[in-house]
């Protein structure tokens, strides 16, 4: 069981998270939910479609990307958050700033996914008391530079060991078990080969004693494999979702939900045979 403030997410199946960028610059969608209007229509069809949680963003975190003033972040997600806090599926924020945190929490937040996994100042102490689920990522790097040349000895085991510090923390700071996520960050400071280790070897980080959320929708590594643009990444998207299902996945994080949900229906049925 996830806890996400008043909501208890069973784990039993893996859960489909859809993703609403509420940017300019996203790198699949930028642009397109940017007004309040769209971004709930968008939100809301996700949930119709399958969605079980929601993850709303007002900074790209994509390579390349630029940082934008905690205001602008703001502005971007907390009058569609207000919107969309009391319905039927918990509303995530994807947010690296402790002063957004606190205020998607006061403003009906049922969880924080944040791409430096809590290590900014104040940010365990801005979700500590709150009973909000928490998402801890692992990336090396900025966005703006997270892609040039990254290098490691051994991808697997430094994701691994990162996060389980980070998730030390979150439990000194009073946030327990059943409250958080790890993501191996897929993209975030990482080459196509690290992306596949991780990917193949998911099982070792499921020893971490946390669920495992896995972001391979429309990214860049499945352009470098397929030579197909964000927008025609739909196959090779769910060919990654379900091999992270395959290697112990309970969180999918995704654009095209309605699909995902089809091979989450589908892998179930092949599990339970």
């Amino acid at each position: 069981m996830l806890r996400c403030g008043r909501y208890a997410l069973p784990l039993e199946r893996p859960l489909v998270m859809g993703v609403v960028n509420i940017t300019p610059d996203s790198f699949s969608d930028g642009g397109k939910f940017l007004d309040r209007a769209a971004a709930l229509a968008h939100a809301h069809r996700l949930v119709d479609e399958g969605a079980d949680l929601l993850d709303l963003g007002g900074e790209s975190t994509r390579p390349g990307a630029q940082p934008v003033s905690e205001q602008e972040e703001l502005a971007r997600v907390i009058p569609v958050l207000e919107a969309l806090a009391d319905g039927r599926v918990p509303v995530s924020v994807d947010t690296r700033r402790p002063g957004v945190m606190r205020a998607a929490l006061a403003h009906g937040a049922s969880m924080i996914n944040d791409v430096e996994a809590l290590s900014a100042p104040g940010a365990l102490e801005a979700v500590a008391k709150t009973g909000c689920a928490v998402c801890l990522m692992h990336k090396r790097g900025d966005p703006a530079t997270m892609q040039r040349d990254p290098r490691y000895e051994e991808v697997v085991s430094e994701v691994a060991d990162y996060l389980a510090v980070r998730i030390a923390a979150a439990r000194a700071a009073g946030i327990a078990a059943d409250r958080i996520v790890a993501d191996p960050g897929f993209g975030f400071g990482k080459t196509l080969g690290h992306n596949l280790t991780l990917l193949k070897r998911l099982p070792e980080l499921a020893r971490l004693g946390v669920p495992l959320l896995v972001g391979w929708s429309r990214k860049s590594s499945l352009g470098e494999l397929t030579g197909r643009a964000a927008e025609d990444r739909l196959a090779g998207s769910l060919a990654a979702a379900l091999l992270a299902l395959h290697g112990g996945a309970k969180i999918l994080r995704v654009h095209d939900v309605k699909e995902t949900h089809d091979v989450v229906l589908v892998w179930e049925a092949w599990r339970k045979a």
